[in-house]
Parts: structure tokens; C-alpha cells; sequence
């Protein structure tokens, strides 16, 4: 069975100098603010081109699908408008 990877006790439990006070919740806040910048360094942004033809694509899909579901919706309507006169 493999292990789960995570944070042992020590590593969950903040230090008392960090936790106490408004103090500490500032630092806390400037220390997520600081690993926040790191992660976002990290980060690779897709190219315009490949925003536009993703877009593109789910709109292409979203009408298709909508579309489908308009002519399923009429088509089942329909039939229950002839079943039930």
C-alpha cells in the first residue's frame, strides 16, 4: 500500500510565534501572499492562439450540444403531445 504523502504532526501545527495574535495572522497572510507569487512563477499561461481555438472549440460544442437537446426536447414533447390528445 503506498504511503500518503502530507505534512507530519510537527509540520501541520503552526508555531506559537506565528499563531498568536493579529500579528501572526499578518504573517501568516504575507507568508501565503509570498509562496502565492512562487506558485504563480510557476505557472505556464497558454498562448493567445491556443485561447482563441479553445474558446472556440467550446463554444463550437456547447451549440452542437445545444442544439441536440433542442431537437430531442421538440421531438420528445411531440410525442407526448400525441400520446396524450
Amino acid at each position: 500500500m503506498a504511503k500518503k504523502k502530507g505534512k507530519t504532526a510537527a509540520e501541520k501545527q503552526p508555531s506559537t510565534a506565528i499563531a498568536a495574535g493579529p500579528v501572526g495572522k499578518v504573517r501568516e497572510f504575507i507568508e501565503f501572499l509570498e509562496e502565492s507569487k512562487v506558485e504563480i512563477k510557476k505557472v505556464v499561461w497558454p498562448t493567445r492562439k491556443e485561447t482563441i481555438t479553445t474558446c472556440v472549440a467550446v463554444l463550437i460544442v456547447s451549440l452542437v450540444v445545444a442544439l441536440y437537446l433542442g431537437i430531442v426536447d421538440l421531438a420528445l414533447s411531440k410525442i407526448v403531445e400525441a400520446i396524450l390528445s
